[in-house]
Order: structure tokens, then C-alpha cells, then sequence
């Protein structure tokens, strides 16, 4: 049974779900929440993104069974296989035969990263899975980012006024973004660099990055970090799925091919400089790639979109992949 008793089912009812009221408790009363890792995959099984979750419970300060319906309303009822698995994973249980099933899938599949794409993974810290999807496929989810933003491609006057966080786009649940995190071959790829099939899919967004012009300047971040530089860094991965043919100079995907291999020499090396302020832009390397390519790279390497000096837009699906048993450091440095 769930914490804080039993609750109705049915279409419109959330089911139980364990640690969820743990977990509201902690935002809205401050009460302890549960495990670093525990509310990661707790928001992920739900299809929620983390913004919005903590958007909504900071922001409105909702009943638990208020949050329970906002849960509903907001991504519609759990997938009962990715639920029975976050369970199986809380409570140490075996996988049920269905999960078990689709797991085998994936390890039985041949290799989509082959030996050469493997070695230049170890070398440089990134790879990119070719025609990850179809580019039917892109093209759809290039059409959700139009028209979220109202735009047009062909008119560069409409690329500039949209709802957008940065170069962020705040959806996270059209039909065509959960098929690409349920592609076999996605999933494949990355249990080949985990050396697991037990992974989840991230909950993330769209991003859109328009052309620098005269009134408007690149909105990312420079290269960055998105994890605790406390050491040892854990394996990790991230990565992106083009939407469109990308070149080099049009916004790309960029990092230091290669940093995982010196990252620990070079932390004792800078001494007490913030190494997240210490300028390594004549080092990274923009990476073009076609519609449908995705691009995974190492957690510890640095990394981030980068200015677009072309006359056409980057789209892209934020895309990622992880294993439960990964470690969460809890100091940030």
C-alpha cells in the first residue's frame, strides 16, 4: 500500500504510487523527501518534468490530492509496466515477466554502435547513433517546436517571439517525443555505453536556437557542467537528437572531445580557481550531424549548444538515458 493510506483507482485516479506522498510532503510542508535517485525515477515513471513539478508544488502549494489530479491532468496515467518497474526497483523485487520481456528485447538485439563508434566513444567522450530516428519522424517533431512558437520556417521575422525558456522549449509529452524515448534503437545504444539494458528515459524538453542578429544574442550557456565535480564524477550520459540537418557554425552541440580522459588532472591542476568559471572554448569542437542523428555524450565532459551564426535554426530533442543504480552526489561543487 502507498504512504498515507489507500486511494480510489480508475481512469481518472492516479494509482498508488510509492513515496509520492513522501515526496509532496517535502516541497509543500518541508518535510524529509525521499532519495536523490527515488525522485528522479519517481518524476520520470510519472512522464513529468522536473520544472513544471517544482514549478507547480512551490508555486500553488496544492493538497496531496490536489497534486494526485494535477498529476492526471498534466500526463494522464502512468505506464503501468514503467510503474511496475519503479516498484520492482524500490523494493528490491524481481521484474515482472512483461518488463523482463522488454528488457530481453533490447540485450538481444545486434549492436547499433559498432566497434569503431565504440572506440571513438572511449577516446572522446561523445558518439553519434546515425539516423537514430526516421527523418519522418524529425520532421514531425519539428513541426510540434513551429508550432508551439507560432512560426514559420520560411520566415525568419516569426523565429524570435515565442514562449521559450532560453533556447528551451517547454513540452514534454507530445506522441512523437515519447516514440523517440521508446525507440529500441535509442534504448540499445545507450545500454551498449551503460553495459545495461535497465536504463530509464529522461523526461525532457524540445529546444529551439535561432540565428544571432543584430537585436538578439545566443540564450545558452556556455560550456558547462551538469553535474557535481565532486569526485570520483560517476559515469553518466546525456545526450540530443537533431531535428535538422545541422552544420557546425548553426547553433551545434558543442564540447571538449576527450576531457573525461583529463578531467582529474586538470581539477588538481587549477587550484582554487572555480573550475566551472575557467574559460575552455579554444579547446571545444562544434559537431554537425543530420536530421535524425543523436548525439550522447559523457556527463564529465564539458559541454553546450553553442552561438548560431547561420542564417537557419538548430531543433533538437533533448534525450537521455541513465541507470538507477548511478550515484547522486549530494554535495555540489
Amino acid at each position: 500500500m502507498a504512504e498515507g493510506g489507500h486511494h480510489p483507482s480508475g481512469p481518472d485516479v492516479l494509482p498508488e504510487i510509492a513515496c509520492l506522498e513522501q515526496f509532496h510532503a517535502a516541497q509543500v510542508r518541508g518535510g524529509p523527501p525521499p532519495g536523490e535517485m527515488v525522485c528522479k525515477l519517481l518524476l520520470d515513471t510519472l512522464a513529468l518534468g522536473n520544472k513544471e513539478v517544482y514549478r507547480f508544488l512551490h508555486g500553488e502549494r496544492p493538497s496531496f490530492e490536489e497534486f494526485r489530479a494535477w498529476i492526471i491532468a498534466t500526463a494522464g496515467q502512468p505506464d503501468p509496466a514503467l510503474l511496475t518497474r519503479y516498484h520492482a526497483w524500490l523494493h528490491d523485487r524481481p521484474l515482472d515477466r512483461d518488463a523482463s520481456a522488454r528488457l530481453g528485447l533490447i540485450a538481444a538485439m545486434p549492436p547499433v554502435l559498432d566497434e569503431a563508434a565504440l572506440r571513438f566513444w572511449d577516446d572522446r567522450g561523445y558518439v553519434v547513433l546515425r539516423q537514430a530516428i526516421e527523418p519522418e519522424h524529425a520532421e514531425m517533431l519539428s513541426r510540434v517546436i513551429w508550432d508551439w512558437l507560432d512560426a514559420s520556417p520560411d520566415d525568419p521575422s516569426s523565429w524570435y517571439g515565442g514562449d521559450t525558456d532560453g533556447i528551451m522549449i517547454p513540452v514534454y509529452r507530445h506522441p512523437a517525443m515519447a516514440a523517440a524515448r521508446g525507440s529500441v534503437r535509442i534504448h540499445k545504444a545507450f545500454a551498449q555505453l551503460w553495459e545495461s539494458e535497465n536504463l530509464w528515459a529522461t523526461i525532457d524538453r524540445l529546444g529551439f536556437n535561432p540565428p544571432q542578429t543584430a537585436g538578439y544574442r545566443f540564450r545558452g550557456s556556455d560550456l558547462h557542467w551538469d553535474v557535481s565535480l565532486a569526485r570520483p564524477i560517476p559515469f553518466g550520459t546525456q545526450g540530443l537528437l537533431y531535428l535538422t540537418g545541422t552544420r557546425e557554425d548553426q547553433g551545434a552541440f558543442r564540447c571538449v572531445p576527450g576531457f573525461h580522459k583529463r578531467i582529474d588532472a586538470w581539477l588538481d591542476g587549477i587550484g582554487a580557481a572555480d573550475p566551472r568559471e575557467v574559460d575552455l572554448s579554444a579547446e571545444e569542437k562544434c559537431i554537425a550531424a543530420n536530421a535524425g542523428d543523436l548525439i550522447i555524450w559523457r556527463q564529465d565532459l564539458p559541454h553546450g549548444a553553442s552561438p548560431n551564426r547561420s542564417g537557419r535554426p538548430r531543433l533538437v530533442q533533448y534525450l537521455n538515458y541513465y541507470s538507477p543504480d548511478m550515484p547522486i552526489r549530494s554535495r555540489w561543487c
